[in-house]
């Protein structure tokens, strides 16, 4: 794992989905998710010159909803053209306080903000795709024309929202790192004794992703 890794003027912190609705007292809350919020803004303020934001914003009746499926719950999953759906409470919802990025976020270095899950037939996890994988979210361009190279991930959830998104920022040629102690998973089982959790980091790993922990950056 790397340590001592010095930030510069071509690297990026991203902020994925930092918003109530996926915090303690949310529509879909990950457990002691609003703890990356303080070290968030520790992070803004003393490490990184360039941030970069996204919200999830779904409309009603989003296809993602549990709700919108008749006898299906929270955490089932379906068959959509573009693969398999879990289904989720509904959350994000466009104009609400718990879809806006979270009030005590310091948003003065964040350059741009992403909205995504806004199509109400597609999810979308990743900051840079929506769920099938082809229609974009126009955040790859804009790192492009800023002259990015190296994204660093927080925010809420590191199993879907935030491994998705590194997944594609790697596939897309990005360097990529996953600050862990600024993210919070959902931690949902898949194979016994394995989660979401699990699995994301072992497919992340395999890609040349790094996992590390604000300590290990230095400016």
């Amino acid at each position: 794992m790397p340590t001592n890794i010095i930030v510069d003027a071509h690297d990026i912190l991203g902020l994925v989905d930092v918003q109530p609705t996926f915090m303690p007292g949310g529509e879909l809350p990950v457990a002691d998710g609003d703890a990356v919020v303080p070290l968030i803004n520790r992070l803004l303020a003393d490490t990184f010159v360039h941030a970069f934001a996204t919200q999830d914003w779904h409309p009603p009746g989003h296809i993602s909803f549990a709700s919108a499926h008749p006898g299906k719950q929270p955490f089932d999953t379906i068959a959509l053209p573009y693969g398999t759906q879990v289904l989720w409470p509904d959350h994000a919802h466009q104009g609400t306080a718990n879809a806006a990025i979270h009030p005590e976020v310091d948003l003065t270095r964040v350059e741009v903000v992403i909205r995504k899950g806004f199509h109400p037939g597609i999810d979308s996890y990743s900051t840079f795709f929506e769920n099938d994988r082809t229609t974009p979210t126009g955040l790859d361009g804009w790192l492009r024309q800023r002259n990015f190279r190296r994204i660093f991930l927080t925010g809420l959830a590191t199993d879907f929202c935030v491994a998705w998104s590194a997944e594609d920022a790697a596939r897309l040629g990005y360097e990529v790192v996953v600050i862990e102690d600024a993210c919070r998973g959902i931690a949902l089982p898949t194979t016994p004794g394995r989660t979401t959790l699990d699995d994301a980091r072992t497919r992340l790993t395999g890609l040349g992703v790094h996992f590390i922990r604000s300590d290990d950056l230095r400016t």
